[in-house]
């Protein structure tokens, strides 16, 4: 299926060019309507079951589970934040002094801080594989370090699939492989690629995958979903609610405590997962890609903003070889006659919205955006 524009699905201003997707999506008319409807019920909590507190869950893990090419729904949790997810998976590895914990030059703080507190506890080591100078095959060569970086001392590698500054895309197919072979865990932040590229549990077998649902899962702010494996399925959670436990469904049997946890990675969830608002919130955006498909927002995204980018190419900014980096995502590096305080008001001028992260300007289309789009951002360079 060959996707046409969706903008008639969001409520963004005419005016207004949007190619900010990485920072925040815009939600869906349909995930407001949801939203909205979800807070009325509040008003009247009579209508609500105990069933409620379990079925949204269900629907929500189901959706991700598809999303993701997922064999089990069961091994998916609900977290609130991508660091939840993080900390959850660095409380239950078994470290000792010496170990390696491979991560990236820049990586977005969420998925390093409790790798910086596990090498504070266990005197394990953090090895950050640098960012390469700008080069035709500056993104080869970076995957490339990474999977000479992993030797008999790593344990943990814990990257992202899309580097979040500047979208280079790192082949996880080949560094679970590497993993593998030396016994070490894969932990994937997938936030700044799943839902908007195409991502499979069974062929990449990650131990971990992480998302945010706030940006390409076209959810609300304040929750996300994580895969784990079987063998992390097995772990201790970050906390004990009560609905983790085995038995939880039946409210009148709550008080003969149960310390069974519920079957794999139920025992996850952060407390409230059921969150009658954000959760089918989320579980409607997923539903929607699910209908788009993430391979055609791919093939949208590259359609829509392959001129523009040999356009840029073509006045001098550096943008990353195709084979490293996903169509949703991409920096622009500037060369150095190009002033980028003089491209930032010229974006304002043209209420063009997109992100600064470090050297790159960030820029980040979705099924709303066009061709013309492109051409307005492509003028603010000349």
């Amino acid at each position: 299926m060959k996707l046409n524009l969706q903008k008639h699905l969001f409520s963004l201003p005419e005016n207004s060019t949007y190619l900010n997707g990485a920072f925040m999506s815009p939600l869906l008319k349909s995930v407001e309507k949801i939203g909205v409807s979800a807070i009325h019920n509040k008003t009247n909590p009579a209508i609500i079951t105990s069933e409620d507190f379990f079925e949204g869950q269900t629907i929500l893990k189901k959706q991700f589970a598809q999303l993701i090419d997922a064999p089990e729904y069961k091994n998916i949790a609900i977290i609130p934040a991508v660091s939840y997810g993080i900390a959850t998976v660095a409380k239950n590895m078994n470290l000792h002094k010496g170990d390696e914990i491979i991560l990236l030059k820049e990586q977005f703080p969420s998925n390093v801080y409790s790798w910086k507190q596990l090498e504070k506890e266990t005197d394990c080591v953090i090895r950050i594989i640098a960012t390469p100078p700008i080069s035709e095959n500056r993104g080869e060569i970076w995957n490339e370090s990474i999977l000479n970086s992993i030797s008999s001392k790593t344990k943990v590698v814990a990257i992202p699939q899309v580097h979040w500054a500047d979208g280079t895309f790192f082949d996880l197919v080949a560094i679970r492989e590497k993993t593998k072979n030396v016994g070490a865990y894969l932990i994937i932040d997938g936030t700044q690629s799943v839902g908007a590229s195409p991502f499979s549990i069974k062929e990449i077998q990650p131990d971990a995958l992480i998302c945010s649902g706030y940006k390409w899962l076209m959810g609300p702010y304040a929750i996300g979903v994580a895969y784990y494996s079987d063998e992390l399925c097995k772990g201790t959670p970050l906390e004990d609610s009560w609905m983790n436990h085995a038995g939880s469904e039946n409210f009148a049997q709550l008080a003969n405590y149960n310390y069974n946890y519920q079957p794999k990675a139920g025992r996850f969830n952060v407390g409230e997962a059921s969150n009658f608002i954000l959760t089918p919130m989320l579980a409607e955006g997923i539903k929607q890609l699910i209908d788009w498909k993430p391979e055609n927002i791919q093939e949208y995204c590259k359609t829509i903003s392959e001129e523009a980018i040999k356009e840029l190419k073509e006045i001098g900014c550096f943008i990353e070889n195709e084979a490293f980096r996903k169509h949703h995502l991409f920096g622009i590096y500037l060369p150095k006659h190009l002033n980028i305080d003089t491209i930032k008001q010229r974006f304002n001028e043209q209420q063009i919205s997109v992100s600064f992260r470090g050297n790159a300007i960030r820029v980040s289309p979705n099924v709303y955006n066009t061709q013309e789009d492109f051409k307005k951002l492509v003028n603010c360079f000349k």
